[in-house]
This record gives C-alpha cells, structure tokens and sequence, in this order.
C-alpha cells in the first residue's frame, strides 16, 4: 500500500527551494573579507580602492539583490499564499523570541567588559573610574532627552499594536509614524552627540566600551526604525489584519527591546559611569 504526502494536511510551511541564503552567504563574506583587507591596508590605496569597492557591491548586493526580493517573497508567501497559518506564525514568534535572545547576549558581553574595567581600573588610569584624564558627556543632557524619546516611542508603538488588534487601523498607521519620528530624531542626536564628544574610540579603555556600546545599539535602533518604516508601508497597503499581522508584531518586540537594551545604557554607561 503506496502512501502519498499530502502537504495540505498539515500546518506547516515546506519552504520551496530559495537562492537568496546562497547569495546572502557570498554577500556577506565578501563584506567581512573586505573590511578585514582594507583594515589590514590590503586593496590598493588609489581610486578604486579594492577592499572599499568590495565593500560597497556586497553592500549593494545584499541589500537590493537578496533581502529586498527574499523579505519580498516571505511577505507574498504568508499574505496571498496563506503559507503563515497559526501553527507557522508560533514558530516564528519563537524564532523572533530566539533571535532577541541572541542580540541580549551581545549586550550582556559588552556591559560585562565595561563593569570588568570600571570595578578595576587600571593604574594608567588613574586608578579611577571614569578614567581621571577623560571629560565625560553630561546624561542629563543629549543622553537624557534620547532616553525620553525612546521610551516615547515605545509607548507609541504600543499604542498601534492595541489600535490594530482592535481594528483601528488609522489610529494605529498614526501611531506608528510618529514612533517612527521619534526613532528618527533620536539616530540625529546621536549622530550630534558623537560629532561633538570630547573623546573618541581611542581614548582609552573607556572610549572603545562606550562607542561599542552605544554605537552598536544605535546600529539595531537603525535596523529597528528601518523596521518600522517598512510596516507603515505595508499598514498603507492594508497587508495586516486583526489576528494576522506578525510582521508588526516582530517589529514592535524589536522596538522594546531596543528600549530595555537603553534604559539599562544610560544608568550603567551615561550616568552611572559618568
């Protein structure tokens, strides 16, 4: 007795095979392998410079030629495929869950190098923490008004995912504009806040945790807002329902846990440290 599978029997999606992880992968490499050469100052030092030409066409590559159409065809596959039923949607939730776990991990390592230095600062130091020849910034300033905005946004984001499960989609498309000012504002005060720091990345073991840090977080409030600027299209296009718009739901965990990622910048690295 022959046995046939059926794929409609089940709530699974069996993705069909896809070239975008294959071109992520060389689009990738060729980043990582460029910036290692031109950090090394392999590439030539004329115009074109290899390394940065590399650079740029992953960049490009990996941006327009893979996660455009790949983030495309997800997008095709859960809203006119029905491929995103609710047993899919829980294993993607769990994936996000699993992937903002990995991303706390990240954070998790840099406090601890900053708590390592602080709790025992070395003798050239001054023996003193924050270093005794460093001009700190002032968190009450610049750093304070970035964490208003922050938790602004938040609240914001918040009140667009209760507008959108109740149906209100106008209120909710609001909602998410105006966290998406929010988030806007505060990537240029913290572009203003690094053009105008009394010191570098080089300044020392203070200087390279706190630009690691709080550059490495404002890099994933750039993701988040770019994040965010994709579902205020995607609200537009009326892709989101009352019980199906995981996408959103992604967005607005990424969002938070940018907030929490903050909150705990400015009390440990802005003030604490200052």
């Amino acid at each position: 007795m022959s046995f046939k599978f059926n794929r409609n029997r089940h709530g699974f999606h069996l993705v069909d095979p896809s070239p975008w992880p294959l071109i992520s992968a060389f689009s990738a490499f060729s980043i990582v392998f460029a910036l290692a050469s031109w950090m090394h100052g392999y590439g030539g030092s004329g115009f074109p410079n290899i390394a940065k030409l590399t650079i740029y066409m992953g960049l490009t590559t990996l941006i327009c030629g893979c996660l455009y159409p790949w983030w495309k065809n997800v997008i095709e596959e859960g809203l006119y495929e029905g491929q995103h039923t609710f047993l899919v949607q829980k294993g993607l939730r769990l994936g996000m869950i699993l992937f903002i776990v990995s991303e706390v991990m990240f954070f998790v390592a840099f406090f601890w190098a900053f708590f390592h230095v602080s709790f025992n600062p070395s003798i050239v130091l001054g023996g003193v923490w924050p270093p005794a020849f460093m001009t700190t910034l002032d968190p009450w300033k610049v750093p304070l008004l970035n964490t208003v905005l922050l938790l602004s946004s938040g609240a914001s984001i918040t009140w667009s995912h209760h507008s959108l499960t109740y149906g209100d989609k106008g209120e909710a498309l609001l909602a998410l504009i105006i966290t998406f000012l929010f988030a806007y504002v505060f990537i240029l005060l913290q572009k203003y806040e690094y053009l105008h720091a009394p010191f570098t990345i080089s300044d020392s073991v203070y200087g390279s945790t706190f630009y690691l840090a709080t550059g490495f977080h404002g890099f994933h409030v750039m993701i988040g807002t770019t994040f965010i600027y994709i579902n205020i299209f995607r609200m537009l296009n009326d892709e989101f329902s009352k019980t199906h718009h995981f996408g959103f739901e992604a967005a607005a965990w990424y969002w938070h846990f940018v907030d929490v990622v903050w909150l705990f910048l400015f009390l440990t690295i802005y003030w604490w440290g200052s």
